[in-house]
């Protein structure tokens, strides 16, 4: 909104020219949602806690979480709300991926709502079962592939890591690919928020990894001294990730151990989905796999849990799935699992930055 409002003032004066830059706006979104989320959380905080809203703890979890019973949840709204905001006022309101990732947070907030609606606010502890959660998340996710596609023109190449040559085009099979990776992003970071600040931490770094590729991939010099895919107006998505990247840290300020609210699944499904959107936008897919690397480790140890428990008649392979339980029930403070789980999660991202001259 300020981009159309001031920068065609430029040619009265000289500073409105400073909007017409990717990385000025990028900055000004990431402080813009930041400061939003710093100061919608504590009314949401109050909020949640006199009307009840507050996180349920399983029977069978570990011991250690009793003490978070009734601390508040669905702290994505306010999340979603501070990067919606900062979005429109820093973004070009013209772009297509912008509007996509618009519609992605959206509809994935959605689902997760009504899934921690149902959980919390009616209080069945179960939520949306997971066919039916499943469902709508591909639907929502064959949408956002069409539009990529069909409406922006999105190239159905796959570019893989290492192999600059290599790019086969999957044709129609690039939908369902789009759909695995957005529906499994969301889903991975929505396993990895078991513990306080372990899921917001590694996915605000993530997304400045995207962040850098995203402008890369929409400058064609950048794009080609990198031999990266040269995108047209996918530089813009920057901005929004700065936007994510900054409220993602208010949040973090709060939901730093111990937590005074939590994502719910309104925030780690939205901002999952979002991750994967992002990874699909600028072409890097199969890089998420590497920056994302920490999501994609709690995710096998779930699936391994489960896998090796049917095949050995009972028999548990980790103490608890997902991983970071496993390292509770070991004895392991949480703060420590926390920060070490951080660690390996920048290791993993500067791997996969490291990629772009590896070809």
């Amino acid at each position: 909104m300020l981009y159309h409002l001031l920068y065609p003032l430029h040619p009265y004066w000289f500073g409105f020219n400073v909007f017409r830059y990717i990385t000025f706006r990028t900055a000004c979104a990431a402080l813009t949602a930041l400061l939003l989320s710093l100061i919608l959380l504590p009314y949401f905080i109050r909020y949640f806690k006199s009307a009840g809203i507050g996180q349920s703890i399983k029977d069978y979890g570990p011991i250690t979480h009793k003490n978070k019973k009734g601390t508040p949840n669905m702290g994505g709204i306010p999340v979603l709300i501070s990067i919606f905001i900062s979005t429109l006022l820093w973004a070009n309101l013209t772009n297509g991926f912008v509007w996509t990732f618009v519609v992605c947070c959206i509809l994935f907030g959605l689902i997760g709502f009504v899934d921690d609606y149902k959980k919390i606010i009616q209080g069945n502890g179960k939520g949306l079962s997971i066919k039916i959660k499943l469902f709508y998340q591909t639907l929502v996710a064959l949408c956002l592939a069409i539009i990529l596609i069909e409406k922006i023109g999105l190239s159905t190449k796959l570019y893989v890591p290492f192999f600059k040559q290599f790019t086969p085009d999957l044709g129609i099979l690039y939908y369902i690919f789009i759909i695995f990776v957005i529906v499994g992003a969301s889903n991975a970071v929505n396993l990895t928020d078991g513990l306080d600040g372990l899921a917001i931490g590694p996915l605000a770094i993530s997304v400045s990894a995207y962040l850098a590729l995203s402008y890369i991939a929409g400058n064609i010099k950048m794009a080609e001294y990198l031999q990266v895919a040269y995108i047209p107006g996918v530089g813009e998505i920057a901005v929004v990730c700065g936007a994510i990247v900054g409220a993602g840290l208010g949040f973090l300020w709060y939901n730093a151990y111990p937590a005074e609210i939590f994502m719910g699944d309104v925030g780690s499904l939205s901002l999952g989905a979002a991750l994967g959107t992002v990874a699909v936008m600028v072409k890097q897919e199969c890089l998420l796999l590497i920056i994302g690397g920490l999501f994609v480790i709690e995710t096998c140890s779930v699936l391994a849990q489960i896998i090796y428990f049917r095949f050995t008649g009972g028999k548990r392979i980790l103490k608890m799935a997902p991983l970071h339980h496993h390292f509770e029930l070991k004895g392991w403070a949480e703060p420590k699992i926390i920060v070490r789980f951080w660690i390996i999660g920048i290791i993993l991202i500067l791997a996969a930055l490291s990629t772009l001259k590896l070809r």
